[in-house]
């Protein structure tokens, strides 16, 4: 995954608009220890990102990688204020890589921008306010092991919002199953009326065989138990 220029660490005094870097001095080739977890710290404005950065170096579990290594990192630290359009690209950049997993350190993040970074692959989320030592390690930790971490409002937010998705889905589902087409309405009005399969395919110039099919069919799909029972339903819910 090759990271745009305007994601890379500049030589030039202004700073990139979201860049990864490691503390000069130290080690980033690879893992000081088989157990530490490998992590590439990206952020938009260098005070957070060093900020960030100063609170891993001190923690032995953990080996900072700078831009040359950042895409072989186990766990990939994107420290926002908010998720904008670009951060959004990046995540999804970083979703595409298969060495890394992504969390967010963010500043605010709404009900709708949660969507959007669950979407960009990202299951791990840090308030900057929360973000102590303590903290970040345990999100980087998380990420490496594959872990989610919400904080519980956020936790509740999404478990509101998937409920609200769910329940949307039953009542399109509900909807279509209770909706009679124009011919089957038809079908059971005259059915009301006390006619036949023969008479209704006669008043209706379909074949005896299409009348019976689309009342089995009505029948089925409300799970009725016959064809007066259909009638029943129909006239209830203001179908015919």
């Amino acid at each position: 995954m090759t990271c745009p220029e305007q994601y890379r660490p500049a030589m030039s005094v202004t700073p990139p608009r979201l860049s990864v870097q490691a503390p000069a001095g130290h080690r980033t080739s690879h893992s000081d220890r088989p157990d530490q977890v490998t992590v590439a710290v990206y952020a938009a404005d260098p005070v957070l990102r060093v900020g960030v950065v100063e609170q891993l170096r001190r923690r032995p579990e953990v080996s900072l990688l700078d831009e040359a290594e950042a895409e072989q990192a186990q766990a990939s630290l994107v420290v926002v204020d908010n998720v904008d359009d670009d951060v959004a690209a990046l995540l999804h950049r970083l979703r595409h890589n298969t060495a890394t997993r992504t969390g967010l350190v963010v500043g605010t993040l709404g009900a709708g921008a949660l969507q959007r970074v669950i979407e960009c692959g990202v299951s791990a989320v840090l308030r900057r306010t929360e973000a102590d030592q303590d903290q970040l390690l345990h999100l980087v930790l998380a990420i490496a092991n594959g872990e989610g971490v919400l904080p519980g409002d956020l936790l509740g937010k999404l478990l509101t919002h998937v409920g609200s998705l769910q329940r949307s889905a039953l009542d399109l589902r509900s909807l279509s199953l209770s909706t009679l087409t124009t011919r089957e309405a038809d079908m059971l009005r005259l059915v009301s009326e006390g006619l036949d399969t023969v008479e209704i395919a006669r008043k209706t110039a379909y074949s005896e065989r299409t009348v019976k099919n689309v009342l089995h069919e009505i029948i089925t799909r409300l799970q009725l138990r016959n064809r007066a029972h259909a009638v029943g339903y129909a006239l209830r819910n203001g179908l015919i």
